[in-house]
């Protein structure tokens, strides 16, 4: 099928000129806000002991967060084709505020299931500040600026755990999602005074809008397969970080939330490298970038499976993985934004609702197999996820 852009239905409006501080300014909301759907997992077994439940009850709390985030994606993220995109940020600040004290406050299940799922749903900001980045960039230096956007908000997904896991294991996972709400409101008030104005032009119906993403599916193979592989890639994520939690707490290891929390630190110097394959992204072929980074995924689940009882391995997998499916997202983001730029918005929706409802999937089969299967099943659910988005990837190069 053919992948040329049909003449735009919108475009961007009032746009400002990207300076180094307002991407930086970007980059650490777009990490400061997404941490808001990883604080639980360094806390699982914490947040369980306190309600009496065990790993396959209290998982789901991860699942109603990432459900809440996809559901969040389709229903807000569309609308920075359509609406001023600083109100929009402001309207979800608020939302997301009030949603984390909800959990902080939560005296049973079902509660902090609702409210985790209300986390996700209004935690989806950086959705909407990474095409924003792409649409203000200068020509040519588009991939730049979503890598870089991007590798704030990988690093917050990443540094998340460490904050989590010390916050959390010293003081409790209620402070730890209050503290997460005073956040929220103080960002709110920064972006509120230094975002630009953002005006697209469209006057696109919100029914008309929804519906025209399963158009720009239809229209481009490039868009379906970076969904695919983008959902494989984060169903592997979360299945081994939901999972670490409670691997480490036993034997060989018998640590604790604070050190499964350290963890994030090594993640976040394999995420550093995302801006380095935004960058080759503008000049190479992204599709060979791609093949090698699913390669690095492989190989990180080949370790943990092969060498997870040594720490060495550990930290080499999560160093590996990390770069393989952070810098395999912002390679896909830099392709697809490239096919109708009018109609980012609407593409990265359907990129991300994707890939963290695979997300969604990965954290239930995370906690699935290590209640099962132990790590050796996560090994197995993890590789799978990775190998499947491998696979894709080599389908859609046999086929060209």
């Amino acid at each position: 099928m053919s992948e040329h852009a049909l003449p735009s239905t919108a475009a961007a409006g009032g746009t400002t000129a990207l300076s180094r501080g307002l991407l930086l300014l970007m980059a650490l909301s777009a990490g400061m806000t997404v941490a808001n759907l990883y604080y639980n997992q360094p806390l699982l077994a914490d947040i369980g002991r306190s309600f009496g439940v065990g790993p396959d009850s209290v998982g789901l709390i991860s699942t109603c967060t990432q459900i809440g985030y996809a559901l969040g994606m389709f229903l807000f993220v569309p609308l920075g084709d359509i609406k001023e995109r600083k109100g929009l940020i402001t309207v979800l600040l608020a939302l997301v505020c009030l949603s984390l004290i909800g959990v902080a406050t939560a005296q049973n299940l079902p509660w902090i299931y609702i409210a985790s799922l209300a986390v996700g749903v209004t935690t989806v900001v950086p959705q909407i500040l990474v095409p924003l980045a792409a649409t203000l960039a200068a020509p040519g230096e588009s991939g730049k600026a979503v890598g870089t956007v991007m590798s704030g908000l990988l690093l917050g997904i990443l540094l998340t755990r460490t904050v989590s896991g010390l916050i959390g294991g010293t003081w409790g996972w209620r402070v730890m999602y209050a503290v997460a709400a005073a956040a929220m409101l103080a960002l709110l008030v920064l972006l509120r005074v230094k975002l630009p104005t953002n005006r697209p032009s469209a006057e696109l119906r919100y029914g008309r809008l929804l519906a025209s993403m399963g158009s720009l599916v239809k229209r481009y193979a490039t868009l379906r397969e970076s969904a695919l592989i983008g959902a494989a890639n984060f169903a592997a994520f979360s299945v081994f970080w939901t999972a670490l939690a409670f691997y480490i707490e036993g034997p060989p290891y018998g640590y604790g939330s604070r050190i499964a929390g350290l963890f994030g630190l090594v993640g976040a110097a394999g995420a550093l490298g995302a801006p380095i394959v935004g960058r080759m992204a503008d000049r190479f072929r992204t599709e060979r970038i791609i093949g090698v980074l699913l390669a690095l995924n492989v190989l990180s689940f080949l370790l943990f499976g092969a060498w997870g009882g040594w720490l060495w391995a550990l930290i080499a997998g999560v160093l590996l993985m990390d770069l393989g499916v952070q810098g395999t997202q912002v390679a896909n983001m830099a392709r697809i934004y490239a096919l109708e730029p009018a109609a980012r918005s609407r593409i990265n929706t359907v990129q991300m609702v994707t890939t963290f409802l695979g997300g969604a999937i990965g954290s239930s089969l995370g906690s699935f197999a290590w209640n099962h299967g132990g790590w050796r099943g996560v090994c197995l659910a993890g590789g799978g996820s990775v190998l499947f988005g491998f696979v894709v990837w080599a389908l859609h190069r046999v086929r060209r």
